[in-house]
């Protein structure tokens, strides 16, 4: 299945399932509990992020050669942090790089977005998947000279910012897909291919980090787990950093998944 949410010509929002041809189908109900594919087509006026998050959880250092050219080792237990849901940003809206508690180094991050579907705790490695309603694409927008410099020592104020994790185009069933760690993962910046790798460099598997962060912690329905991103970011751009700056545009391509497209604003 391949879920979209979406705004109709009334405002209402709503969920669909594309269909392999012709319009998606409006679907009744929440894709979280009891819902139908009903067989009027779906009005999408605007399409949104497939799901407003319960949480949004991230794992940072996930990918090895990321983690070579972050200067830091691979690590042995995977690194967590937390985005609020005020990040959440819809497809073709704008990342706003903020101007009040202002930042310089604002860098992109394309990221395998994993769903969970189902409440767990205390799951294993081999039943951890089951409890995944899909995949989706995600940027983990990061604010380095927050994250990095003047977070006091953790991560979260440089990942918190509003518009921070765009999420889309659409919520794809593991049915859909190859496998969570089989499927290509790119950025693109203005047309030029800035990433482009694997999610098979995972240093840990989305089994695994559903293993790990479920361990004495119930992961609730609609929890948004940001499984890492691969090198290529901005910040170890040769020979200078490549920061985002007002009027560009950033796609971030997963294999299966498709296509999430954000321009860059200043905040107002």
């Amino acid at each position: 299945m391949k879920f979209i949410r979406y705004s109709d010509s009334a405002g209402r929002i709503s969920y669909g399932a594309e269909q392999a041809s012709g319009p998606a189908l409006r679907i009744d109900g929440d894709i979280f509990g009891d819902y139908k594919v009903t067989t009027a087509p779906a009005d999408v006026k605007k399409l949104l992020a497939p799901l407003v998050p319960t949480q949004i959880l991230g794992v940072g250092l996930n990918y090895r050669h990321h983690a070579q050219e972050s200067g830091m080792k691979a690590p042995e237990i995977p690194v967590l942090f937390a985005k609020g849901v005020n990040t959440l940003q819809n497809p073709g809206d704008a990342i706003e790089i903020p101007t009040h508690l202002a930042s310089a180094e604002v860098d992109y991050e394309c990221e395998l977005a994993v769903v969970i579907g189902r409440a767990c705790k205390n799951v294993t490695k081999a039943n951890a998947l089951d409890y995944v309603l899909g995949l989706t694409c995600a940027n983990d927008v990061s604010a380095r000279d927050w994250q990095i410099k003047k977070g006091g020592g953790q991560w979260c104020r440089g990942k918190f910012f509003d518009t921070f994790c765009p999420l889309g185009p659409r919520l794809v069933t593991l049915d859909e897909v190859p496998g969570p760690n089989l499927l290509k993962i790119a950025t693109h910046l203005n047309g030029e291919t800035v990433q482009d790798w694997t999610t098979s460099d995972m240093i840990f598997d989305v089994a695994t980090l559903i293993e790990f962060l479920s361990g004495s912690t119930t992961l609730v329905p609609g929890t948004v787990i940001l499984t890492g991103t691969p090198h290529g970011v901005g910040m170890a751009a040769k020979p200078t950093p490549r920061w985002l700056k007002a009027g560009d545009e950033v796609t971030i391509e997963i294999e299966g998944i498709g296509r999430l497209t954000n321009r860059v604003t200043l905040e107002k």
